[in-house]
């Protein structure tokens, strides 16, 4: 709903935060090296986190421990997503795998491993029946969980991030030392490139605004870029630090945009980005 955020870091911890006023809620400590993703449920009480020490962890927010620990990754996971309903998490890990766990069973294994990428998965998104996996292998691959389909769109360089667009038509791609790509979900076709950015060694993010009108990316130059959905301008550059944004994320209603780096979380109003381009 927008009104808690949750970071991970290197020191190995969750911590959830009220944003608008810049207070530490809870901390979450349970994980062994840093945390690198982190989600929350829709209805705010349970947090999934995935890990450098191969775990996904299942939290509860009010009391701050650790539900379940599930083990399986050969490797540090690199994205965690909870389904619609907060039944299933799905974690995407450098050993290759997309995994699904039960929060409900005391299963210890993984109810499905998706295990067509070919090198380390770096992003996973879920939509109410679809899971789309971005690797470093330079594909995007969607599971259409109801039919039983695997789509797969080859980019050319190894993919950071992936998201759906909120109206669920589109695919959003970012890529080492490309332009941002705006994908046709269900032909490949590219509706749009976005281009300025600087992306040549990390896992950076990119975002849709609350209303698909804008896209945005982190950048290594330590900024943040948005640009028009549709002509494809750059519409607003956010200065946020000396090194990379590490991560980024749109408030789900309002043009309110989450960025970190260096350490620090930083809350910035877009406002009404449109023909604007300062800082």
């Amino acid at each position: 709903d927008g009104n808690y955020c949750v970071t991970g870091g290197s020191d190995k911890t969750l911590k959830l935060w009220n944003p608008y006023k810049g207070t530490l809620l809870r901390s979450y400590l349970g994980h062994g090296y840093e945390v690198l993703d982190a989600a929350g449920s829709f209805d705010n009480s349970q947090l999934c986190s995935g890990s450098a020490d191969k775990t996904v962890a299942l939290w509860d927010v009010a009391t701050g421990q650790a539900v379940r620990k599930f083990r399986g990754h050969a490797g540090k996971v690199n994205s965690v997503q909870f389904n619609e309903e907060a039944t299933v998490i799905v974690s995407g890990s450098i050993d290759s795998s997309v995994r699904c766990w039960d929060c409900r069973s005391r299963r210890p294994e993984p109810v499905q491993v998706l295990d067509e990428a070919k090198d380390g998965v770096s992003s996973v998104k879920v939509s109410d029946h679809e899971i789309l996996a971005g690797s470093v292998d330079g594909r995007v691959r969607r599971y259409d969980l109801r039919a039983g389909e695997l789509y797969s769109d080859y980019v050319g360089s190894p993919v950071t991030c992936v998201c759906f667009t909120k109206d669920g038509q589109c695919v959003l791609v970012a890529s080492l030392a490309s332009p941002l790509r705006l994908l046709d979900k269900d032909t490949g076709e590219m509706l749009g490139e976005y281009c300025g950015h600087r992306s040549s060694a990390c896992r950076l993010d990119c975002v849709l605004s609350e209303r698909d009108a804008h896209v945005g990316c982190a950048s290594e130059d330590g900024a943040v870029y948005l640009w028009d959905l549709v002509e494809g301008s750059l519409a607003l550059r956010l200065p946020v630090g000396q090194g990379a944004v590490q991560a980024l994320a749109f408030h789900p209603t309002r043009p309110v945009l989450l960025a970190a780096t260096g350490g620090t979380l930083q809350l910035w109003d877009t406002g009404d980005t449109a023909g604007d381009t300062g800082g």
